[in-house]
């Protein structure tokens, strides 16, 4: 008796063209960073995400993020490092997980102690200070008023007495302002030139940045905003990584770098004292 409802070739799997023509969000962040010479700990590096969460959205395991909105959020940083735009792999990342509805997380407990911990005030010593004055002056306006007789009219003749009592909170003389002027991004052209000195400008959007001396040390590892700038100097070499590099305008040695850089490109940079020329 055969039942041909069970045949080994009906119960092997279709395979799924979708799938085939769309990467999921991780594989296609990955895809990305190996597509900019990027490896996990350049990512990590540059936007702070740490190298087991990176590994795990790669792998579009989301649950080391702690729930959807930190997952987008990381969805987001990560695109944005490796040059993709971030909006078609979160509206991906809502339609697999259900709409992008956040889950609640475990990070609920801490912002409800941030929000209670304002509200722990200590005693109000100025509201006791007036108190207490007032109750010493009603004391001893009721005692002048019950005192009467001779001694009463001869105080009213002769006026009060002068007070020779300083005063409890004498005025603050006002402290003249500081105006010794902060270094500011002219000190650029006038360089020193037994040094390199990188000035870093985010003059059309957002980027992180990674700032190194010739020793590997880490000068600067972060968001620098639109309008923002950074200068780094050093007696060799600079070396910075990009995230957003169209979004950079750059300083070196006292010269503007009219090199033009992509939009969303992830560029590495080395700058020596006879710069403007990438090392």
């Amino acid at each position: 008796m055969s039942i041909g409802s069970n045949s080994p070739e009906d119960e092997r799997p279709f395979p799924d063209v979708s799938e085939e023509n769309r990467p999921s969000v991780g594989r296609a962040l990955k895809q990305a960073r190996i597509a900019a010479g990027l490896t996990v700990d350049d990512i990590s590096g540059s936007t702070r995400v740490r190298i087991a969460i990176v590994h795990a959205i790669e792998a579009d395991d989301f649950a080391p993020c702690g729930g959807d909105v930190y997952a987008r959020g990381h969805i987001r940083t990560l695109a944005k490092a490796v040059g993709l735009d971030p909006e078609p792999l979160l509206a991906q990342f809502a339609a697999d997980h259900g709409g992008g509805r956040p889950a609640p997380t475990p990070a609920a407990p801490l912002f409800e102690a941030e929000r209670i911990r304002p509200e722990r005030r200590g005693p109000n010593w100025t509201a006791a200070m007036v108190a207490a004055i007032v109750v010493v002056i009603g004391f001893v306006g009721f005692t002048a008023f019950k005192g009467g007789g001779d001694d009463a009219k001869q105080s009213v003749a002769e006026g009060p007495a002068p007070s020779t009592s300083k005063p409890v909170s004498p005025t603050p003389k006002e402290s003249k302002p500081d105006k010794t002027p902060g270094p500011s991004d002219s000190a650029i052209a006038a360089a020193p030139q037994d040094k390199v000195t990188v000035q870093v400008s985010a003059v059309n959007g957002r980027s992180w940045i990674s700032a190194k001396d010739h020793n590997g040390r880490m000068l600067f590892d972060g968001l620098l905003k639109k309008g923002e700038s950074k200068t780094f100097q050093d007696n060799s070499k600079i070396n910075l990584i990009l995230g957003d590099a169209g979004a950079i305008q750059l300083y070196v040695n006292g010269k503007k770098i009219e090199d033009q850089f992509r939009p969303g490109a992830v560029e590495r940079l080395t700058y020596t004292k006879g710069d403007p020329e990438v090392g």
